[in-house]
């Protein structure tokens, strides 16, 4: 053995990398036929695999222009960042876009834009933006809720978020004056930091889930009774990123902590269906809305991403028999999200934002009841060109998933699927989650939040006008093709927006701040 471990120690360094390299030669060679490209060509078959695994941060970093990535460009990415870091997040020298690209967005500003009184909400806190009506208000529900900002958190939950991410948001909405969707894994002691809460539950009933599977009224009445912090609850019938499509969190993925969370069974696999079973056609929905209401007096709200519109029009008929019906709803563009789904489900199921908002929101306005509903836009709309566009055509609020996970350090590695996400925000890996400083993230959500709003104020007043919500469908315009080549958005979607009532962001920051009444207006 000793002369042996000699005359290894007499080959130099050099050969032992030939050696290494002719191990792998064999291995590729006789042991392995899973490969045909590393069968075929021995050790060199391993470079282009390597290759092929760096290729995203290759074109992310040194081969895509600035305008070219999806679903973020290297703009979108540096002013998101910027603005969270209160860094300049100006561009110099003119527009780098194509202005004539289909579908760019072109708002209409006024000769004279508005001005501010000297005494006005806006003088002091450049970035104060209430949401300009309130849910619940017209059902009368006990503890209506006027949400204070115009741009939230948008569902994303503990599980699929790291722990250290879901605290650095909710901290991060409650220094904003925001909300935090809980997303549907439950509520979680990190979404308890000091910020509102919209919860949210799909079919898995997590967090409100009997011992059978089935939604527990007793348990959802219990939550809200022990977390003053939520505020409204959101049922999801379908999100964006796989509409439709049901999902298991495997056994080996649910510890301790998350399965108290969601009240499931540690290291049992749970299946989340496609449908859910507390309700199996749309008056069964509406029963379950206004009974979750009865018991909690909380607004309640649906999710959906948009396709076929026939049960759409029977919920819209339901509540003009009725008189009861969702106090908000969130529409989701098939663009989203957050969520991992096979590329068929994410590329093809669902209607992007714009079509699938405008689709829905001409059904309720058909029947008058738009004044009823607050409602919700989430699909890419973290920007402040593209949120005055939502709120011309109808939106009150918006809620943002991925913007808010790259304010808080995402880098658009695209792995959330994997547990693998190198900034610690979509994976429960503890060592990737120390990377997360949460008092700084959290500051950076609201500094994106409070830019976000100051910046939107801005094209706000240019436009000429006081609030988000007074922006009409004429206001902004979008380049349609060749033959006609650009057309405002009541022409392009075939409708008008109804008009929100509003008297002043005065009068919002009484109801806001100095104890005013919570039910605005309507105009039915």
């Amino acid at each position: 053995m000793e002369a042996f471990i000699n005359i290894l120690s007499t080959i130099p360094w050099w050969a032992w990398i030939f050696i290494f390299l002719g191990l792998v030669a064999l291995r590729d060679i006789f042991f392995q036929r899973s490969h045909t490209i590393s069968h075929n060509f021995p050790v060199v078959g391993h470079l282009r695999y390597w290759l092929e695994s760096i290729g995203p941060e290759m074109r992310q970093y040194f081969v895509a222009n600035n305008r070219e990535e999806l679903p973020f460009n290297r703009i979108e990415r540096g002013w998101i960042y910027a603005s969270a870091k209160q860094e300049n997040n100006y561009e110099g020298f003119g527009t780098d876009r194509d202005i004539y690209a289909h579908q760019h967005i072109f708002i209409k500003n006024q000769m004279m834009g508005y001005q501010l009184p000297v005494d006005h909400p806006n003088v002091k806190d450049k970035s104060f933006l209430p949401c300009a009506k309130v849910m619940g208000a017209y059902n009368q529900r006990k503890k209506p809720y006027r949400p204070a900002s115009i741009i939230n958190v948008s569902a994303m939950s503990f599980g699929s978020l790291s722990a250290a991410a879901v605290e650095s948001l909710n901290k991060g909405v409650g220094k904003a004056a925001a909300y935090h969707n809980t997303g549907e894994g439950g509520l979680s002691p990190y979404h308890k930091q000091g910020g509102d809460v919209v919860f949210h539950f799909g079919t898995g009933y997590f967090g409100v889930r009997s011992k059978d599977g089935n939604f527990s009224m007793e348990k959802m009445k219990a939550l809200v009774e022990n977390n003053a912090c939520i505020k409204a609850i959101e049922i999801k019938l379908s999100q964006g990123a796989k509409p439709g499509k049901g999902g298991v969190l495997p056994g080996a993925k649910i510890t301790s902590e998350i399965a108290e969370i969601r009240g499931v069974e540690v290291g049992k696999d749970v299946l989340s269906p496609a449908t859910h079973k507390a309700f199996g056609n749309v008056a069964e929905l509406l029963a379950l809305i206004e009974d979750i209401a009865e018991a909690t007096g909380l607004p309640v709200g649906i999710k959906g991403a948009i396709g076929k519109l026939d049960q759409w029009e029977e919920l819209a008929d339901l509540m003009v028999k009725t008189g009861k019906g969702p106090d908000f709803i969130s529409v989701d563009g098939g663009e989203g999200g957050t969520g991992a789904a096979p590329p068929s489900f994410a590329d093809h199921v669902s209607l992007p934002w714009v079509y699938g908002f405008s689709s829905l929101y001409k059904v309720f306005q058909k029947r008058n009841l738009t004044t009823r509903i607050v409602f919700i836009g989430s699909g890419k709309l973290g920007f402040p060109a593209k949120a005055a566009m939502a709120f011309a055509m109808g939106v009150d609020c918006i809620n943002v998933a991925r913007e808010a996970m790259m304010s808080i350090g995402c880098i658009q590695a695209q792995v959330c699927h994997t547990n693998r996400c190198p900034a610690g925000i979509a994976t429960q890996s503890k060592w990737l989650q120390n990377g997360i400083d949460i008092p700084l993230k959290s500051d950076r959500l609201a500094q994106y939040f409070k830019t976000f709003r100051k910046e939107l104020l801005e094209i706000t007043h240019a436009a000429g006008y006081e609030h988000p919500c007074q922006f009409t469908m004429q206001d902004v315009q979008v380049n349609v093709d060749d033959t006609d080549l650009n057309r405002d958005l009541k022409i392009t979607y075939g409708y008008d927006k109804t008009p929100v009532a509003f008297e002043s962001v005065v009068e919002l920051y009484r109801c806001v701040h100095l104890g005013g009444t919570d039910f605005q207006k309507t105009s039915e």
